[in-house]
């Protein structure tokens, strides 16, 4: 079941963004990617197809175009996002990207945008987006309604913003992710850390930096997240309190997680110039390549932090 999870957690994106660039319209999209959900759960009782991604993919714009056409509002509909589709079934390789620059649109307040990317994005439920946004379930649904009307009203183009529009546009992506996985850090139920959380914005950042390969502050805030998850295992002591930084048993830090962060962030400040997750992702180095607490190169960070 847990492998099921993860290829419904894999797919969401995908499959809400590609229905929303056919139809138009997130409601339906988000309401037609959850019945492709409970379709595959009746039907991949032997397991999952070889392309599951491409199956809910089908299943959910067919249930959209279905849908549509039983309403009679295909015309009304399909300006709503001013993006054209083609007649084919598959996935087009930006869709995520686009649904992800669609819900962090500067036209919508960072609190709605991180709520909208956690719903229609990460396929995170209303109630653990409310205790994420530390704030009351009807609010946050009613957040949710409203940027969407916003984005329908407003004609929001649903697609990646030009080359001029790009950096400001970015860096509003990358806030919404980073907001994501610090949000994962604030304690749940279980814990001071939700891996459910940091999870999806570990699983946001690699989308970013799969789909802009060329730009180095997507390779450096998924170098900064994994230099964090990294230290995970070390945070908290046996009877779940914090552990400082100073105190942390680091034989316990994931070097295989390390190194990858490593590499992403090395790779982000070379290409410069050096944004805020760079910097980021350079001090977290740094503590990660330090021995010890009293080994950590404390004048490289300190020139880092006033840069």
């Amino acid at each position: 079941m847990a492998e099921m999870d993860e290829v419904f957690r894999e797919a969401w994106p995908v499959v809400v963004a590609s229905t929303a660039r056919l139809t138009g319209d997130l409601d339906l999209a988000e309401d037609c990617a959850q019945e492709a959900v409970e379709r595959a759960l009746r039907s991949w009782a032997d397991g999952a197809p070889d392309n599951p991604v491409g199956w809910l993919t089908t299943v959910a714009r067919r249930v959209a175009l279905d849908r549509l056409r039983r309403e009679a509002t295909l015309r009304r509909k399909l300006p709503l996002l001013v993006e054209p589709a083609g007649d084919d079934d598959e996935p087009g390789p930006t869709d995520p990207l686009r649904l992800v620059f669609t819900c962090c649109h500067p036209a919508l307040a960072v609190e709605s945008q991180v709520a909208l990317t956690l719903r229609l994005v990460c396929g995170v439920d209303v109630a653990a987006i409310a205790a994420v946004l530390l704030t009351g379930e009807a609010g946050v649904a009613r957040r949710i309604t409203r940027a969407k009307q916003k984005i329908a009203t407003a004609r929001i183009p649903f697609r990646v913003p030009p080359d001029d529009e790009l950096p400001a546009r970015l860096d509003a992506v990358l806030t919404v992710v980073h907001l994501v996985h610090t949000a994962g850090h604030r304690g749940s139920r279980t814990g001071l850390r939700n891996t459910e959380l940091t999870g999806r914005a570990a699983a946001l950042a690699r989308m970013l930096v799969r789909l802009l390969p060329a730009e180095p502050e997507p390779q450096a805030l998924l170098g900064l997240i994994l230099l964090t998850e990294a230290r995970g295992p070390a945070r908290t002591d046996s009877a779940g309190d914090l552990v400082l930084l100073a105190d942390q048993d680091r034989s316990r830090w994931d070097r295989a997680l390390i190194g990858r962060g490593l590499a992403l962030t090395t790779a982000a400040l070379r290409r410069g110039p050096r944004g805020r997750f760079a910097l980021q992702a350079g001090v977290a180095g740094l503590h990660a390549m330090a021995p010890s607490w009293a080994e950590t190169d404390w004048a490289q960070i300190v020139t880092t932090y006033d840069a």
